[in-house]
């Protein structure tokens, strides 16, 4: 799942990257910060990341090649979050980590040379998961209002057996069993599978969420709750946009068809040039 094709590596878009530690409620987290080009105007807007990896694999690099190109294409600051993963670290400390470190973003961008009024937040696959639950409680808290928000190819319904989770082609990459082994890992606790943080698609109170941009691949056991989550996230007023993208299974932002991983990245980047350009 963390392989990213050869041909989808933007190898041609230079990197310059630091790294930076931010305290939170459940511990340390890394950060890695990819810069804009030079000629950018400072300071840039901000973008938070978080990785896929079916909330146990901790390899945020595997978003290099995203966060590189978003850097240089929406003209911002992105900071890649290493956020703790299960067993270690289960709900609901990803979700403690996701939002201090997005509060600290928020809060801090006069001291990092970005502009912190100006942010949004996005993941892939259970990052899609944690940036919904981001957007959630600080619509709760009140204390920031992301511009944007990127769901790609989410678990955002993690009651349902996966077995039931359908998928038009006979072997899709994510195997029910495995869906399960990584739902256990990173909650332990049935009783939270409801939550809204840890399900965001059972929820029925989106109503001043920020903006979403949802991608969803035609062939992924999650598109169809992805589907539901655009659809509820609009019928509760939310401006939305949302791209099906057909041919493709999970994670092909990062494995392909090299086609379709480019176009639905560069509709990541122009949706956040235009959402903090605004």
């Amino acid at each position: 799942m963390s392989r990213v094709h050869e041909d989808l590596r933007f190898t041609d878009i230079p990197k310059h990257t630091e790294t930076i530690e931010v305290e939170t409620g459940a511990g340390t987290v890394t950060c890695t910060v990819y810069r804009p080009p030079a000629a950018t105007p400072q300071p840039a807007p901000v973008y938070v990341n978080f990785h896929g990896g079916g909330f146990v694999v901790a390899r945020p690099e595997q978003d290099d090649h995203l966060c590189r190109c978003i850097a240089a294409t929406a003209g911002c600051v992105v900071i890649n979050v290493d956020y703790g993963v299960a067993p270690q670290h289960p709900y609901p400390a990803p979700v403690v980590q996701a939002y201090d470190v997005t509060a600290w973003v928020a809060g801090n961008g006069a001291a990092h040379d970005w502009d912190g009024s100006r942010l949004a937040v996005g993941g892939h696959s259970a990052g899609g998961n944690l940036t919904a639950a981001v957007c959630r409680t600080a619509r709760d808290r009140g204390t920031f209002t992301p511009r944007l928000q990127i769901i790609d190819s989410a678990p955002l319904d993690q009651l349902a057996d996966p077995a039931t989770k359908r998928s038009p082609i006979p072997k899709p990459l994510l195997a029910p069993g495995l869906m399960r082994i990584f739902t256990a890992a990173y909650v332990p606790d049935p009783a939270d599978l409801t939550h809204p943080l840890v399900s965001p698609g059972l929820a029925d109170d989106l109503a001043g969420l920020p903006p979403a941009l949802v991608v969803t691949a035609e062939h992924d056991r999650l598109r169809d709750e992805g589907d539901a989550y655009a659809k509820a996230l609009e019928a509760a007023g939310v401006p939305v946009t949302h791209r099906c993208f057909e041919g493709v299974d999970h994670y092909f932002t990062h494995t392909g068809p090299v086609e379709a991983g480019k176009e639905a990245i560069d509709l990541m980047a122009t949706t956040l040039r235009t959402a903090l350009s605004a």
